[in-house]
């Protein structure tokens, strides 16, 4: 199979607009189980933004995994597993409630490696949001693609690593009604968050997967739970392995002067989510 084409969608651009309106922030402090936001009522809490620009295609164009089908902006990867890989966030200034907003997307790279599961492709978009003030928030995005499961695959895990030392920790139970509300939220039709059988049968995962964007929101609302007064400057992340709604999973942070560092640990111990949090 060659991959050489999608280099060919390097330097394309998006322009899209929006509103930050309340209700969407709303719906998240209700999804992370907050009566009080940790976040000022008449600003866009860090990572809030991932509520706007929601994805709008019509019913026709969804594909069979749930997605829109490939094409248009984003390359068509001919792999069928589709996952957020991580990013590296930016905030540069705050965006009020109720601002005008524009998003401004550019792929940056196409690559294809092969792993030991099959071939991956990753592609990198960088996005600006921007109000009428100027720029708020830089975000690279990081998508891989992947093969579908083989029959009877497995992937060997390696050992939990050694507890770390943490300032905060909290479980998290991911059932079904949390994944579906985040992908309401989100406007996220990808069938690994709701349909089990699609799971299992066509993926070949043991449950619903847990969003890589959730798992984040989750580190970065813990690091909110416990800032204080400080301002997020800065949010890095990577997914390492997936998350599923059959057992809970643990959130860890330890406090630094320029931020925090924080993860998210599988319910055997192995590091599923790092990220680096900038603060000041």
């Amino acid at each position: 199979m060659s991959f050489d084409h999608l280099k060919d969608w390097i330097g394309g651009r998006e322009e899209r607009t929006d509103t930050a309106t309340a209700a969407p922030l709303a719906g998240l402090a209700a999804t992370l189980d907050h009566d009080t936001p940790p976040w000022p009522a008449d600003a866009v809490p860090p990572l809030g933004h991932w509520l706007y620009f929601l994805p709008k295609a019509p019913q026709r164009e969804i594909a069979e995994d749930g997605h829109p089908r490939k094409g248009g902006f984003l390359p068509p990867v001919p792999l069928p597993r589709r996952m957020w890989a991580g990013g590296d966030l930016r905030f540069l200034a705050p965006i009020p409630v109720g601002a005008s907003l524009r998003r401004t997307s550019t792929i940056e790279s196409v690559e294809h490696k092969p792993g030991r599961s099959g071939d991956m492709v990753f592609v990198k978009v960088m996005h600006e949001i921007a109000t009428d003030v100027g720029v708020a928030i830089r975000e690279r995005h990081d998508i891989v693609y992947r093969e579908a499961a083989k029959p009877g695959e497995e992937v060997a895990a390696p050992p939990p690593a050694d507890p770390a030392p943490f300032d905060w920790s909290r479980t998290v139970t991911p059932d079904p009604v949390l994944l579906f509300r985040y992908s309401a939220l989100t406007f996220n039709g990808h069938r690994i968050h709701y349909d089990r059988p699609y799971c299992r049968e066509v993926e070949g995962y043991p449950g619903l997967i847990v969003h890589g964007p959730l798992t984040a929101t989750l580190l970065m609302d813990l690091f909110l739970r416990n800032a204080g007064e400080r301002r997020v400057t800065g949010f890095r992340f990577r997914a390492r392995r997936p998350l599923f709604d059959t057992r809970p999973f643990t959130l860890c942070g330890a406090n630094r002067p320029d931020g925090a560092e924080a993860w998210a640990l599988d319910p055997d111990g192995h590091v599923a989510m790092t990220a680096d949090i900038l603060a000041e």
